[in-house]
């Protein structure tokens, strides 16, 4: 068969492998890991603008004390993955010769002699090797040659599975759900991605291959599928270190594979250990909150909500603790429309998210009693939510909605006598010109008047 039949061929078919997955996520800290420089990791900021000697190399310098805050949900995540927590942690210098790295070595948690943060976990279905608390090195530009220092020093928690997957599909699946979890736990910073180091190799066929630094769900697949392509038809018999290129679409060979020996590891004498004592890991333990998967079973079963919806308030948790509070003192059925659609509109609408809006949900409450008991109309509701934004209040001074028939009667003559034309025009037959009338009755009223109530009045009288 030729070597073009067999691929069209191949790919109708899964391609399957062992694979393995390194995945560095930037932990949400305010500064960095070894100094207090700030933590930013947003794009487009000025070249070496946050640094300071410890965080660039200076000759002299010597490490602050380790992010206290770091370390802590480094733990928190060891926790979510399932991992024994080790209670004695010891720093190891990672040398390597990069221009990214002006220390010549990483400070990290890894390494021959190491003890990481956590080990023996797993998740959802997927043995955790270990997982770890490093710093990031600096950005280097080949093409350029320049070096930004803004991120050398943050801190990194780096997951290493198992071989434990078949396909790009099963990693891609699996690494969504696990970017959802660390949502959960706000551990680690969502805007500044992920970086996968992918290790995929045919068993009884091929070597390890290592694939760097790739940096998005859809890359990873694609990188992975290629790779398990080229190593069906090419023959792979020594460790290699490769990266992904987008533009071509293919893997390209960096170097050979290093050992742990070529890294040099050793511990490092300016760092002391970190001791973890049993109440530090249980304390953090009981503040983990329910993982997605949970409370998207407790919102089916126990608030009794349609799977779609129930999807829609577990993206995020904090809608979905929101919910639930406002579903202690309000029907469920009822609050469910005000914050999956209600709620949600404004957020996008001011292009903001519900940790960044001072949203009292007593104030919500008694929004939605207001509106259940039918004290204002759903339209007054909707517009006192508009304003909440940027600071909620107590919706206690609303004007009461009108509901006396004979009060609206009054209201609505008053408007029909105004509007004799679009009164003409609807009993011509433009059914819009009706809608211009009820509108006239809510502008009268400031949108105080029952909808329904009115437009049966207004029907009635249109009529005569």
């Amino acid at each position: 068969m030729k070597k073009g039949v067999a691929v069209q061929e191949i790919k109708k078919e899964k391609l399957e492998g062992l694979i393995g997955l390194e995945i560095h996520c930037y932990i949400k800290t305010k500064e960095k890991l070894f100094c207090d420089c700030g933590a930013h990791r947003e794009k487009g900021l000025k070249p070496n603008t946050y640094i300071c000697p410890i965080c660039t190399g200076q000759p002299g310098a010597k490490p602050m004390l380790p992010n206290k805050v770091a370390v802590e949900k480094a733990v928190e995540i060891g926790l979510m993955l399932g991992c024994e927590i080790n209670e004695r942690l010891i720093w190891q210098r990672k040398h390597y010769d990069w221009p990214d790295l002006p220390k010549g070595f990483q400070n990290t948690l890894s390494g021959s002699y190491a003890i990481p943060v956590g080990v023996k976990g797993k998740f959802l279905g997927i043995n955790v090797s270990s997982m770890h608390l490093e710093e990031d090195p600096a950005a280097w530009d080949p093409s350029t040659g320049c070096v930004d220092y803004n991120r050398s020093g943050l801190p990194l928690v780096e997951i290493i599975t198992a071989p434990d997957f078949s396909t790009s599909e099963e990693v891609v699946d699996w690494l969504k759900k696990l970017l959802h979890n660390l949502d959960y736990l706000k551990a680690i910073d969502s805007n500044a991605g992920i970086k996968v180091d992918v290790n995929v190799n045919i068993p009884s066929k091929t070597e390890r291959v290592e694939i760097k630094n790739i940096n998005s769900l859809e890359n990873i697949g694609k990188a992975i599928d290629f790779e398990l392509e080229r190593q069906t038809y090419e023959e792979v018999r020594a460790k290699e270190t490769r990266r992904y290129d987008e533009a071509k679409g293919k893997t390209i060979k960096m170097r050979e594979k290093e050992g742990a020996a070529d890294y040099r590891f050793i511990s490092d004498p300016d760092l002391q250990n970190l001791v973890l004592d049993k109440n530090f890991i249980s304390g953090i333990s009981e503040k983990i909150p329910e993982s997605p998967e949970k409370k998207l079973i407790k919102m089916i079963k126990q608030y009794k909500i349609d799977n779609k919806n129930a999807e829609i308030l577990t993206k995020n948790i904090d809608i979905a603790e929101f919910f639930e509070k406002v579903a202690e003192k309000v029907n469920a059925g009822f609050a469910l429309p005000w914050v999956t659609i209600e709620l949600l509109r404004v957020l996008n609408y001011n292009k903001t998210s519900l940790d960044k809006f001072d949203m009292n949900v007593e104030h919500f409450i008694a929004l939605l009693k207001l509106v259940k008991e039918g004290k204002i109309t759903e339209l007054q509701g909707k517009q006192i939510l508009n304003k909440f934004y940027p600071m909620s209040f107590m919706p206690d001074k609303v004007e009461e909605r009108i509901t006396d028939k004979k009060e609206l009667e009054k209201i609505i003559k008053n408007v029909i006598a105004k509007n004799k034309k679009a009164v003409s025009d609807y009993r011509a037959g433009e059914k819009s010109a009706f809608n211009f009338l009820m509108g006239e009755i809510m502008k009268e009223t400031k949108k105080r008047a029952d909808f329904k109530i009115s437009m049966g009045i207004m029907q009635n009288l249109l009529k005569k």
